[in-house]
């Protein structure tokens, strides 16, 4: 392993049945602003968070497509999205074995989007850093 290399962050790239579409869907229900766009690819951030669509065709390649999202302030994104109906049926929020409260939304092609939080480092929920 090279010491001299950092991984520093990664940039999910989503498949697009309808890239206006789905800019649109991102910026309306999800908060996200367009950074760049073309006819078939695109660039959006909310936050230090970014994603990129790329036009498909293939529907089913979206429908089996994910992304971990990770947050802080879980609750009230989650709410943010809740009064939209954005949750997925089965991603309500919940802390996994793993340790992490997540939930889950689907795009409009059906990439789905898991938002996280780590739980604190002393394990108390009432903190503010």
């Amino acid at each position: 392993m090279n010491a001299a290399t950092k991984f520093l962050s990664t940039v999910p790239m989503l498949p697009a049945v309808d890239i206006a579409a789905t800019i649109d869907f991102y910026q309306q229900k999800l908060g996200f602003t367009t950074d760049f766009q073309s006819d078939d690819y695109a660039g959006l951030h909310r936050g230090s968070v970014q994603i990129h669509l790329w036009l498909s065709s293939d529907r089913q390649l979206a429908e089996n497509t994910s992304c971990r999202i990770n947050v802080s302030g879980i609750d009230a994104l989650y709410d943010e999205y809740q009064t939209q109906n954005l949750i997925h049926p089965n991603g309500a929020l919940a802390t996994k074995h793993w340790g992490l409260r997540e939930f889950a939304v689907l795009d409009l092609n059906g990439n789905c989007l898991t938002f996280a939080e780590a739980p604190p480092a002393n394990g108390r929920r009432d903190r503010t850093d």
